[in-house]
């Protein structure tokens, strides 16, 4: 199989699973690892997607002691699946411990991981980009961009840290060598952990539907990600994890924000365990997207 070549199914779909924030820890009430486990195979072995990404907050990296050995028993049955994923990390995946390259250089240990390191000269690990090729050609008939939204901001502005400039110029570069390579725009999604400022403003103007159970706990400082994605005009819509009572999507200025839904038992949060599903449509800009929960099976 070549794993590295994703491709819309001749029926002219292509179906993405986003987990987020399994937060597996291991030695701590390890039958709620186990559900979350067993949810995510139940969730996989139901909608037989074409991709799976894991947006971040793989493991509690923080209560834990091996956390080389948590991560690989985190991803163990999506990488017997065969099916492609793509991983990013949140705040917790490497909190203590292990750095963001070492999870990496795990993850290369798996044909079916299509995970990237990213460019060495911006901020994070882990900015890539995947093309998605049509059902006939092997042209590109879409994107999906991933980015490190990266762990606590510094002291001196608090919170959480902010996708930097260096990264959201890199994606504009990107999306304009897309562009042009392809002759127009690719219809594209953006994948990152820690919401973007945008997501409590689609919130507020009552556009939303789903569950807003806490407050966005999104940067204080906007680098301007949003803005660059309208201007370039391919994203047409954003996935994001880190809130773990928060399900909601809207759309803003004719892009749709999304959340994930947590997926991890070991972690506090009151919504029922699932996974966001998303499905794209060659052609066409736009994409189905709904929450499959446990309570569904």
């Amino acid at each position: 199989m070549e794993y590295n070549k994703l491709r819309f199914r001749s029926d002219g779909t292509f179906t993405i699973i986003q987990f987020t924030d399994m937060h597996i820890k291991d030695g701590i009430e390890p039958e709620k690892d186990a559900q979350t486990l067993a949810l995510m195979q139940q969730i996989i072995a139901s909608q037989k997607p074409d991709l799976i990404v894991l947006t971040g907050d793989v493991i509690s990296s923080y209560d834990v002691e091996d956390q080389e050995g948590t991560f690989r028993r985190a991803i163990a049955g999506v990488a017997e699946s065969a099916i492609p994923f793509a991983v990013i990390y949140g705040n917790h995946d490497s909190e203590k411990g292990i750095t963001r390259q070492r999870l990496n250089e795990i993850l290369n240990d798996y044909a079916n991981n299509l995970s990237e390191d990213g460019p060495e000269d911006i901020h994070g690990v882990g900015n890539y980009v995947l093309t998605v090729s049509g059902t006939m050609s092997e042209e590109d008939a879409a994107v999906l961009y991933f980015f490190d939204s990266g762990e606590s901001a510094p002291e001196s502005v608090g919170g959480y840290e902010w996708i930097h400039s260096d990264q959201v110029h890199w994606y504009c570069k990107e999306s304009s060598q897309l562009a042009q390579k392809n002759g127009s725009l690719l219809p594209g999604l953006a994948f990152f952990h820690i919401p973007i400022p945008e997501y409590e403003q689609v919130w507020r103007e009552g556009t939303s539907i789903g569950n807003k159970g806490e407050e966005v706990c999104c940067p204080k400082l906007n680098s301007g990600l949003f803005t660059a994605m309208l201007e370039q005009g391919d994203v047409m819509g954003t996935f994001a994890g880190h809130d773990h009572d928060n399900d909601y999507e809207g759309v803003l200025h004719g892009i749709r924000l999304c959340y994930g839904r947590v997926t991890g038992y070991n972690t506090y949060g009151e919504l029922e365990r699932g996974a966001r599903i998303i499905t794209l449509f060659e052609g066409k800009r736009e994409f189905d997207t709904w929450i499959k929960a446990a309570k569904s099976f």
